[in-house]
């Protein structure tokens, strides 16, 4: 099994920076991509960024310029950098790991239990 443990997340005004963090830990793990996602009130989760073992990027729309993923695969971590943050940008955020569990011998997505981004205008 996989945990993730959040941080980061709280309030800002408009123009603002937050930093949301993603901690994985267990044992007999091997993590692939990680990820970050979001949940606006009334509204789908949506996929916000993604970055693969490999280093490589992928980014909703919506947040391309603005926001920046990152990880630290020695920590098992992986980390949103958030700037000129919007009104619309307000959401709980989630961090999700795909991994593959040598307990499980299998590959399952992760969650973490959400973080709350609030920007005021």
């Amino acid at each position: 099994q996989v945990q993730l443990m959040e941080s980061g997340g709280g309030w800002v005004q408009a123009g603002g920076s937050l930093r949301l963090s993603c901690a994985a830990s267990g044992s007999r793990f091997t993590i692939n991509a990680m990820g970050w996602y979001r949940q606006a009130p009334g509204k789908q989760r949506e996929l916000v960024a993604t970055i693969t073992n490999a280093e490589r990027t992928n980014y909703v729309g919506s947040v391309k310029g603005r926001f920046t993923i990152s990880r630290d695969s020695a920590k098992n971590t992986v980390y949103l950098q958030m700037n000129s943050l919007k009104p619309e940008d307000t959401a709980v955020y989630y961090c999700v790991a795909n991994a593959f569990s040598s307990t499980l011998l299998r590959r399952d997505d992760y969650w973490g239990q959400g973080t709350q981004v609030t920007v005021s205008s």
